[in-house]
């Protein structure tokens, strides 16, 4: 048992100790004044996405950066995203859809229809963004100049995350939670190890000549978590990469309800930790199992020690997230039982190989 205590301590203190360091070093994006003209293509892949693409679309219109080209890759969606995107390119010359290919074999819809919208970009930068994004003045710009001070041969971006359900509350919050509580975020840039790599494919801007060159998305075509394998490559390559919170300069939705939270969230939880089922194993077993196992010993002085730490972890997480830290200490074991769900269903879809996104298979 005192084994147990040590080990489960020792995870909860080293967890606090990287959020400390992200809460500290404050990586995000910060706004600059400098203006830049660089050609930026803005690059969408887009499958069944009606409900969220015009507004993406009319954000970036009226954002402040004006040299852009815009291309929407309609994925074989059936329903009326082809349609939106071509009526708002008619009223709009930088905007453009292109219609998708049949998926090749060996490749994941959302990395072919992203290698094929770079095959299409003319930009010095390309900008690929989800389309559930929506993208604020000040973006592009302080995107642009991070690029160029940096010499990055990636930027990546974690977008401000909206909530407006209680089923998203429960579980969206678990994306910056395992971020920031595990990964020391300024180490992407800071480090030359490919293995300090993470990234999100809700914003990841390249130096064009740079893909043109490795065509990163080819690389990793196959791959579910396709971003920080990206990331990977391109700190694997010898070039700067890095990753950052967007400041509330972009946000996403990415999911409307609980259903679609917990089906998201579980077409990805193994890949990320490499296909492995003892490691995420593992890291629920410490997450949740060891933190009750400590309030069964009904040692006072432990127990408030364990949740202050949880307490002040979440406050930190929540506060560089830009998320209401009331909320996610409240609904901390509810988001953790959540973890267990998407856990379990993770293992299941991969040892049943029944994991499907959008009606294809991943």
């Amino acid at each position: 048992m005192i084994i147990v205590i040590s080990i489960t301590l020792f995870f909860i203190v080293l967890r606090f100790t990287v959020t400390l360091f992200n809460f500290l070093s404050n990586p995000k994006l910060t706004r600059v004044s400098r203006r830049y003209d660089s050609l930026v293509s803005i690059l969408i892949p887009a499958r069944n996405e009606e409900a969220n693409l015009l507004s993406l679309l009319q954000s970036i219109q009226k954002q402040d950066y004006k040299n852009y080209q815009v291309i929407v890759y309609d994925d074989c969606s059936t329903d009326n995203t082809y349609k939106i995107c071509a009526d708002f390119a008619a009223r709009h010359p930088d905007f453009s859809v292109i219609k998708g290919d049949d998926l090749p074999d060996g490749w994941l819809g959302k990395n072919y229809a992203c290698y094929q919208l770079a095959q299409k970009a003319k930009g010095e930068y390309f900008l690929f963004l989800d389309a559930d994004d929506e993208v604020s003045n000040h973006l592009i710009n302080s995107a642009v100049h991070r690029m160029y001070i940096n010499k990055l041969g990636l930027l990546s971006l974690f977008p401000n995350q909206l909530m407006n359900t209680m089923g998203e509350k429960v579980t969206v919050p678990l994306l910056n939670f395992l971020l920031l509580n595990l990964f020391p975020l300024r180490l992407v840039l800071l480090t030359k190890q490919a293995s300090f790599a993470t990234a999100c494919g809700q914003f990841m801007l390249f130096d064009a000549s740079l893909y043109r060159q490795h065509q990163w998305h080819e690389q990793a075509k196959d791959k579910v978590v396709e971003d920080a394998e990206i990331m990977r490559l391109v700190k694997a390559a010898s070039y700067n990469g890095e990753a950052l919170l967007a400041n509330g300069m972009i946000s996403c939705r990415m999911y409307k309800n609980y259903p679609e939270a917990i089906n998201g969230f579980s077409k990805n939880a193994l890949a990320a930790f490499s296909y492995s089922v003892f490691g995420l194993m593992a890291y629920v077993l410490l997450l949740i199992c060891g933190p009750m196992i400590i309030l069964m010993t009904l040692n006072y002085n432990l127990i408030f020690f364990m949740l202050g730490l949880i307490a002040l972890t979440r406050v930190m997480i929540s506060l560089e997230s830009g998320q209401n830290a009331l909320y996610n200490v409240i609904l901390h074991p509810v988001q953790m039982a959540n973890m267990v769900v998407i856990a379990f269903l993770s293992i299941q879809k991969h040892l049943t190989k029944t994991n499907v996104w959008k009606g294809r298979r991943v």
